[in-house]
C-alpha cells in the first residue's frame, strides 16, 4: 500500500509557476507508475501527465504539454508536477496517483490517491 500527500497548491496570478509535490512518506516510488490528474469544478477528473517506472514520461494531449513537467526526486520518493505559465482554465484540484503495472489515462484503474491539493488561477 502506497499513501500519498499532495502540497504545493495555491491561489496564484496567470502567468505564475507553481511546483506541486507527491511524497510517498519516505517509500520507495522506483517500482511505481506515478501520474498526475486533475479536477476542474463540475468536471471529471482528467488525466495531466504520467512517470512510468521505467522512465517513460508522457504527456496529456492538451495545453498542459509544454508548459508542465513531471519529475522524480533523486530518491524516488517524491514525484513534482512543475506548472509553468499558469492560466484560468488550469484551476482544479490536482491529485497523485500511483499504480504497479497500469500507464494509461483512465482514472478507475490507478491503484492509489492522494486526497489532493487545490490550485486556482486568478486572470
Amino acid at each position: 500500500q502506497v499513501q500519498l500527500v499532495e502540497s504545493g497548491g495555491g491561489l496564484v496570478q496567470a502567468g505564475d509557476s507553481l511546483r506541486l509535490s507527491c511524497d510517498a512518506s519516505g517509500r520507495t516510488l522506483s517500482n511505481w507508475n506515478m501520474g498526475w490528474f486533475r479536477q476542474a469544478p463540475g468536471k471529471e477528473r482528467e488525466f495531466v501527465a504520467r512517470s512510468s517506472r521505467d522512465g517513460i514520461i508522457t504527456y496529456a494531449r492538451s495545453s498542459v504539454k509544454g508548459r508542465f513537467t513531471i519529475s522524480r526526486d533523486d530518491a524516488n520518493t517524491k514525484v513534482y508536477l512543475q506548472m509553468d505559465r499558469l492560466a484560468p482554465d488550469d484551476t482544479a484540484v490536482y491529485y497523485c496517483a500511483a499504480s504497479l503495472f497500469y500507464v494509461g489515462e483512465s482514472m478507475n484503474r490507478w491503484d492509489y490517491w492522494g486526497q489532493g491539493t487545490p490550485v486556482t488561477v486568478s486572470s
